[in-house]
């Protein structure tokens, strides 16, 4: 699900300066707590995006964590003109990547905080050989027969034919694993189901390596047509039981399931990771106060920022051209430094379709059993607004095999988490939470019948 993730930056250091000396010295300085030197180095696109006030309220949300444990060497690349560093910082409960892009003239162009990659041994679910099922890579047609899709189809040990389930992932371009925040999700997901007995295919989006404005191309009603390919796959499969055959969607993946499953009644179930139940013009409005709530910013920054969603809404509810909606949505954004690619993106089929696209119609003709799991600390979709939204909507439709949950102390991935912020993904070694792992096997299990796996 698309969310903002940064926490911007100015910092104040000597132009003559390296820029990996310039960046420990802006490092020292902001863990001194030097706010008002750091904002005078921004550059005038910085003071734009970013008051002095909301800069140091956000800044002193870092200081807050105390000193650090560990600083790491700078790491340097180029970007463009600019110079971009990233000197990693590690406190008890987090690690940091702090990376600032120098400007030639020594001006800062951009800086923020992002969580820290952590090392693959720090993923104790993701599996590792010999594993107990068949792994076989596969490829498949799209429905609306736009090219084939490769993925992976994980089938359990013992005699079939087995129930199976298609992996539907969130935004963006996911790769089969759905491998976001030093996780890969798909993967743990698919091992737990298959040692279940139940067959999984996880693929990657169609257009993952190609630029990002090209795969800002295909809209979510294209991805289902990819998802339903993957389910007539299955069907074709003598390993599979082709009446058992459902689909589990996350995030976006949980507002494209629906809509296989509305115009298909042999999909036998449908299970939602964190779906959306309502329109994005709803959805991301909550989403953004609730996320920066979490990183520590002012009300009057949030109610700013909400003034310009809606501002950018209308842009694209009223303007059908996309490149006059680019320029008024850059000219809405006063010289923010991400307005360009901001506009990119909220003008391209893919997020005007998101935006203002209605789940309840897909659900009401949902006649599977479904099963809708929110993490109770999930900022991204928040069960609160979701849940009630999904199940009023199946309700409508006539759907009586419906079960919705909110499972206590999970975050939007299904983590067991302390606040659901962002900045908590890549933190945590859970990949998956084993009571969200459970609760999809055995319902699925409940739903179909399962001959299970080896453990």
């Amino acid at each position: 699900m698309r969310t903002l993730l940064l926490v911007l930056l100015g910092v104040c250091c000597a132009p003559g300066q390296a820029p990996e000396e310039r960046t420990r010295q802006a490092l020292d300085q902001l863990l001194a707590g030097e706010f008002s030197d750091f904002y005078a180095a921004f550059s005038p696109q910085m003071k734009k995006a970013i008051s002095l006030a909301t800069f140091s309220s956000q800044t002193e949300q870092i200081v807050g964590l105390g000193a650090p444990q560990k600083i790491d060497a700078p790491r340097t690349t180029t970007v463009g003109e600019n110079s971009v560093v990233v000197i990693g910082v590690h406190w008890a409960p987090v690690s940091l990547d702090f990376q600032v892009a120098w400007s030639k003239s020594g001006k800062v162009e951009g800086a923020y905080w992002r969580p820290a990659a952590v090392p693959a041994s720090q993923r104790p679910q993701e599996p590792k050989p010999p594993l107990p099922y068949r792994a076989e890579e596969v490829s498949f047609a799209s429905h609306a027969g736009a090219g084939k899709l490769a993925g992976t189809l994980t089938v359990p040990g013992g005699e079939g034919p087995f129930p199976a389930a298609v992996l539907l992932s969130g935004s963006g371009p996911n790769d089969r694993n759905e491998a976001v925040f030093g996780h890969e999700l798909f993967l743990v997901l698919a091992d737990y189901l298959t040692r279940h007995g139940i067959a999984v295919l996880r693929y990657d989006k169609r257009g993952i390596r190609k630029p990002r404005a090209e795969f800002l191309q295909a809209t979510p009603a294209d991805f289902a047509d990819d998802a339903e390919g993957a389910f007539d796959y299955l069907k074709g499969r003598p390993e599979i039981n082709g009446k058992s055959i459902g689909l589990i969607g996350h995030s976006e993946g949980g507002l494209e399931a629906p809509m296989v499953a509305a115009r298909r009644p042999d999909v036998r179930f449908v299970v939602l990771l964190a779906g959306p139940g309502v329109r994005a013009t709803e959805l991301l409005k909550v989403q953004a106060a609730k996320l920066a709530r979490a990183s520590g910013a002012p009300e009057s920054a949030i109610e700013q920022n909400a003034e310009l969603q809606d501002r950018i809404f209308r842009i694209l509810a009223d303007e059908k051209n996309d490149q006059a909606a680019r320029e008024k949505i850059v000219a809405a954004m006063a010289g923010l430094p991400t307005a360009q690619a901001e506009a990119e993106q909220d003008a391209s089929p893919w997020f005007r379709f998101f935006l203002f696209y209605d789940p309840a119609p897909a659900l009401q003709k949902t006649k599977c059993p479904l099963l809708a799991l929110n993490g109770e600390l999930d900022l991204q979709v928040p069960p609160e607004q979701n849940l009630p939204a999904i199940e009023a909507a199946l309700t409508k439709g006539g759907n009586k095999n419906v079960e919705t949950r909110k499972l206590a102390g999970l975050n939007h991935l299904f983590q067991t988490a302390k606040t659901g912020s962002v900045m908590e993904y890549s933190q945590i070694e859970e990949t998956i939470s084993p009571v969200a792992l459970n609760a999809v096997a055995s319902w699925i299990a409940a739903q179909t019948t399962v001959s299970r796996g080896r453990e």
